[in-house]
């Protein structure tokens, strides 16, 4: 189901259908990623304006597509200058996450402990992506942050989930690498 129309939505949906059709996690975020790298740099596909407009007070989340069929979701993200997130998970689910317009900084982490609801956390280093490059998520690797690093400039990125995601587990830091988890439930920003 196509949330918004935008130019090139079609050949969006065929490219990303055709990419899922494999046996395997690894299989399939592979192929979803150079798919989506192609994707961002073809000049025939053009997100809705709306994507590149920051809200205030949080990133934006707007849904483009869910595939009926195959039961992947596909949201745009857009990031206002500072804009991020803290420790996350995906809920257990595999994600391509390709960077559309501008850069954004991404940590990975590795879950190294946990005592009851604490949970402690090792950075893997960070990088910086910039449009056209695309990374994957697969569980139990999924431990991360985004932040748009940018003073003054907009980052749209483009993520693909194994199916709709609607609630995570955000993990707000306690002290010496310690983290306390709560689940946060997952809203959508308006389209236009």
């Amino acid at each position: 189901m196509l949330t918004l129309q935008f130019p090139g939505a079609q050949r969006l949906v065929e490219a990303l259908d055709l990419a899922i059709c494999r046996d395997c996690p690894t299989e399939i975020t592979d192929q979803l990623r150079h798919t989506l790298c192609r994707l961002i740099r073809d000049p025939e596909v053009k997100l809705p304006d709306c994507v590149f407009e920051p809200v205030g007070d949080h990133y934006a989340r707007r849904e483009l597509y869910r595939s009926e069929e195959h039961g992947y979701s596909v949201i745009a993200m857009t990031w206002g200058p500072g804009q991020g997130t803290p420790i996350h998970d995906h809920a257990g689910m595999w994600c391509v996450e390709g960077v559309w317009h501008g850069l954004l900084e991404i940590t990975p982490y590795e879950l190294t402990g946990q005592d009851d609801n604490r949970y402690r956390f090792e950075s893997r280093g960070t990088m910086i992506a910039g449009a056209g490059s695309a990374g994957s998520l697969i569980p139990p690797h999924e431990y991360h942050t985004i932040c748009n690093p940018s003073d003054d400039d907009v980052a749209v990125s483009l993520h693909i989930y194994r199916g709709p995601m609607t609630s995570c587990s955000v993990f707000r830091p306690l002290a010496d690498t310690w983290y306390e988890r709560d689940q946060r439930q997952l809203s959508l920003d308006q389209t236009h």
